[in-house]
């Protein structure tokens, strides 16, 4: 864990109970696979709207969040309420962050994408005016103002992706912290389990009722193809997004392919 974190028990009045699904809905049923157990943790309610305007915050602590993988910042208004924000890089217990329509070009100000200079590096972006945060949250992460167009903005996705985004759209100033997270090694198949994640089983170790890569003799290609899914679907680089997503038309310059 990284020195800056100046607070280890989090704010009593900024938590609530995270109850844990099994990887089951409502029905009982397992819709996501590979879940279940891990350590019991309480949810800290991060603001991602910072709706109060105009009004200066003071950072008092940086905090631990065990439900993502960025640290937090806890803040702190002049009428004393206190509220959780994605802490970015380079951001000390002391500094004031401040959320306007147009405010100072500083590490966690968060301000309108319309008046964010090119080049900035943002993070914590809204999709649609009023709706929250919802781009470049994890660790390490950011979106870059290439230009600024009539009513929209172009970032520059993690991705590499280039996409209009509506001006009036908040975003904070800055990149999310903890960005050697990527490089975290794993060591040991408990430190999973406590995380929640339960073994995985190659489909090719599988019976064939079980599996589509499942059968044969000892350790023998899957016969197909192309891989799929345990329920035979495509799987492995198969594109889902739907060609008629009205979005479509903001995306300027797909992602980057992999190689």
């Amino acid at each position: 864990m990284e020195k800056i974190l100046t607070k280890k028990k989090p704010e009593k009045s900024l938590l609530k109970p995270l109850k844990k699904t099994g990887g089951r809905n409502i029905s009982g049923k397992i819709t996501v696979r590979h879940r279940g157990g891990g350590v019991k943790r309480l949810y800290r309610i991060v603001d991602f709207k910072m709706t109060k305007m105009g009004e200066k915050a003071k950072v008092i602590a940086l905090e631990y969040d065990p439900n993502r993988t960025s640290f937090i910042a806890l803040i702190e208004y002049p009428t004393g309420a206190r509220s959780y924000i994605i802490a970015p890089q380079g951001l000390k217990v002391g500094r004031e962050v401040e959320f306007g329509e147009k405010v100072s070009l500083s590490i966690g100000n968060r301000m309108k994408l319309k008046n964010i200079p090119v080049g900035t590096f943002v993070y914590n972006i809204e999709m649609s005016p009023n709706g929250g945060g919802k781009i470049a949250r994890a660790a390490g992460n950011s979106c870059q103002v290439i230009s600024q167009e009539e009513k929209y903005t172009v970032l520059k996705m993690p991705s590499g992706e280039q996409r209009r985004i509506l001006g009036n759209c908040f975003a904070s100033i800055g990149v999310v912290s903890n960005a050697g997270h990527r490089f975290q090694k794993i060591g040991k198949a408990g430190i999973m389990r406590l995380k929640g994640r339960r073994p995985v089983v190659r489909g090719s170790a599988m019976n064939p009722c079980d599996h589509p890569h499942g059968g044969g003799e000892g350790r023998s290609p899957i016969g197909l193809s192309h891989p799929k899914t345990p329920w035979g679907k495509p799987a492995l680089g198969v594109k889902t997004r739907k060609k008629k997503k009205w979005t479509n038309k903001l995306i300027i310059k797909r992602r980057r392919k992999k190689r």
